[in-house]
């Protein structure tokens, strides 16, 4: 439960930090469309996680879960494509990207995790 609760909050920590992204995109760039896609994956990982809390069935869980990886590597490439179009800087894209791949390993560890204790619950 304690791995549980890290995940969520990690996540809920990078989803403000995307709404900070999203905030400096619209504001700062004037850049609308790049951001709301960043903001909808990067603020979907820690909703689908939180959302997998309340799953009605094992399948359910696991497919919420599944959204939530989706989400991580769509959210990568909505970063880097903001980087690479001169959007963000390469040391805030690093430090979002670096923010991003932590919550990526915790993720996969726990998701692991999971996995063997479903399996043996069956």
């Amino acid at each position: 439960m304690e791995k549980e609760n890290v995940i969520l909050e990690k996540s809920y920590k990078f989803s403000l930090r995307i709404i900070k992204l999203y905030k400096y995109l619209c504001e700062d760039k004037k850049e609308y469309i790049l951001s709301k896609q960043i903001l909808r994956s990067g603020t979907s990982i820690g909703a689908n996680i939180n959302e997998s809390q309340s799953a009605e069935s094992k399948s359910d869980f696991i497919h919420k879960l599944g959204i939530a990886a989706k989400e991580i590597r769509e959210t990568e490439y909505w970063l880097r494509l903001l980087k690479d179009s001169h959007y963000i800087e390469s040391n805030s894209f690093e430090s979002i990207i670096e923010e991003c791949n932590e919550l990526k390993k915790n993720y996969k560890q726990h998701y692991i995790n999971l996995q063997k204790v479903l399996t043996i619950a069956r």
